[in-house]
């Protein structure tokens, strides 16, 4: 059985824990019940707190490396009820750390369940540039995503019934790739944050792919027709070099597509800019 070793994290997100709330005292204006007792208030609602946490292992599928992964967790978690999940895939040259360091994606949690939305969690684990497919140096992250980490996620007390997978630029094309292959039984949601995605193999993809062969055994955009019944979101920003690209890919997707293109560039500023929407979106679908 895969080893994976955590280190817990202190609180990262500010909320107030409630205490155990003395006993109410009997308010006498309200009708009593047939027992001639008031009925007493509701208990308050015990908000959410976001915990962080990180560890790492090696994987099989990522040899000689030391694969590092990430995760916040909305506190605290309910006794025999499993948490949805929402998993993350970096960019080119990020790792998993981006989740909670430059994407601060435990704060964004944070506000979300404030709001009230459906609690879930979220987890990273690094990629390399491997760009999420299995490739001729004998790297497969997408396996390793799928039979280590999935698997791990569901030993800390994750719902592998309820995922959904959410990722920037490298790892926004990872998402849907993965998505479109179908290799997670539990998705319910899949949402690409400025996708480095193409129509056809160009010179200028930075190593995505070995050779015109592998763009094509892993080219998104015939694909697209697999996503139809699941719930999808892509976005990109409006000076991002990828946006006539996304377009294109968004213009040829089956049923109502959320996200969109909007003002922005290809950069952590616009990718945070965006989460809010995002979060909201993978919580109604994991809901």
């Amino acid at each position: 059985m895969l080893k994976l070793t955590g280190i817990a994290a202190g609180l990262t997100a500010a909320a107030t824990s409630a205490c155990t709330a003395p006993s109410p005292v009997p308010d006498l204006s309200r009708p009593a019940t047939s027992a001639g007792i008031p009925t007493p208030s509701p208990s308050p609602v015990r908000p959410f707190t976001v915990s962080t946490r990180r560890g790492a292992f090696v994987s099989r599928f990522r040899p000689s490396v030391t694969t590092r992964w990430s995760m916040a967790v909305p506190l605290p978690e309910q006794a025999n009820q499993l948490l949805p999940v929402a998993v993350f895939l970096h960019g080119r040259s990020g790792s998993s750390d981006i989740l909670l360091r430059e994407l601060a994606a435990h704060r964004a949690l944070q506000s979300y369940l404030a709001d009230g939305g459906t609690p879930f969690g979220i987890a990273a684990v690094d990629g390399g540039n491997s760009w999420w497919h299995a490739r001729a140096d004998g790297t497969d992250t997408q396996s390793m995503l799928v039979l280590e980490f999935l698997p791990f996620l569901a030993e800390q007390g994750f719902d592998l019934g309820k995922v959904a997978l959410f990722g920037i630029s490298m790892g926004g094309f990872g998402a849907l790739l993965l998505a479109s292959l179908g290799r997670v039984a539990g998705l319910r949601a899949v949402a690409a944050m400025s996708p480095a995605i193409w129509p056809s193999y160009q010179s200028g993809m930075s190593g995505a792919f070995d050779s015109p062969a592998d763009f094509a055994a892993n080219n998104v955009f015939p694909l697209r027709p697999r996503l139809a019944a699941t719930p999808t979101w892509v976005d990109c920003g409006s000076e991002d070099a990828l946006a006539p690209q996304v377009r294109a890919y968004r213009s040829g997707l089956p049923g109502q597509v959320e996200g969109g293109i909007g003002p922005g560039g290809h950069n952590m500023t616009y990718w945070r800019s965006v989460l809010p929407d995002v979060l909201d979106f993978m919580g109604r679908s994991l809901g």
